[in-house]
């Protein structure tokens, strides 16, 4: 069976008690605040490895609020590389905003290859704005860059973006934002098949919002789109998100685990 990973985002308001009232971005400063420190941060890294293990999960997708290039230092890296190799958990992507500078795109593909990690899974604003840039660091640093959708409302929208460069610049699939948008994730799965590089599998409760859910709670169809993925023969990592701003996922997420292998191996 194929790797299923963790969403570390999905921890995005445990630092806040699971009371996050301020968006998306009250989340990740207070997670940024909570792992800053060097001489914290490697007990704080192990609690949150212990619990995503305990869960089932055996690889993570690194959300970059947790170990931001801005600031992680040789010791947060050595620090995170020692404990993920110790809980034999590894990153299959970095999640997140990579910077729109030529700068901060570097040191995120510095930290992804330190980490062992071959893939970006989330957005820069410099493809759009200096490709040739990014195609080449890329190339050179031998990772992959698999935009995210998030505005994007239809799978045409994000070929568009992403353009040529087949080698190194695809896409990551976020089944709940093409929810979001009202637009059939599982469709979106085939329509972009031969451009996919990771999938984020996540639902929501419906069109319009982006409050997300357990497997089969809300309007995104999951199950299809597991099957979407058997049908292209995709045999990459499938990262299980799900981020409530008001409770811990902790359930839900062992439930989806589940969920989803029983789908993979039917």
């Amino acid at each position: 069976m194929q790797t299923i990973s963790f969403m570390t985002a999905n921890f995005v308001a445990r630092q806040l008690g699971y009371r996050m009232t301020e968006g998306w971005m009250q989340g990740d400063r207070a997670t940024q605040d909570h792992f800053r420190n060097a001489d914290t941060f490697g007990t704080r890294f192990e609690a949150y490895l212990r619990d995503i293990q305990a869960m089932g999960y055996e690889a993570i997708d690194l959300w970059l609020a947790i170990l931001h290039p801005s600031w992680a230092t040789d010791v947060h890296i050595e620090t995170a590389r020692q404990l993920l190799e110790r809980y034999h958990l590894p990153v299959v992507s970095l999640a997140g905003d990579f910077g729109a500078s030529r700068e901060a795109f570097t040191a995120t593909c510095s930290l992804a290859t330190r980490l062992g990690c071959a893939l970006l899974g989330g957005m820069t604003g410099l493809l759009e704005n200096d490709r040739a840039f990014v195609v080449s660091k890329l190339r050179d640093s031998g990772l992959r860059l698999g935009m995210e959708n998030h505005a994007q409302k239809t799978p045409e929208a994000m070929l568009a973006q992403i353009g040529e460069d087949e080698d190194v610049v695809g896409t990551t699939v976020d089944t709940g934002w093409y929810g979001t948008q009202g637009y059939d994730a599982a469709e979106a799965v085939r329509k972009l098949g031969h451009r996919l590089f990771h999938i984020h599998l996540k639902d929501v409760r419906q069109p319009g919002g982006h409050e997300t859910c357990r497997f089969g709670e809300g309007c995104v169809p999951v199950e299809n789109c597991v099957r979407a993925l058997k049908q292209l023969g995709y045999t990459g990592p499938i990262s299980v998100e799900h981020e409530p701003d008001q409770f811990d996922p902790t359930d839900d997420l062992i439930a989806n685990l589940q969920l989803l292998k029983e789908w993979m191996s039917s």
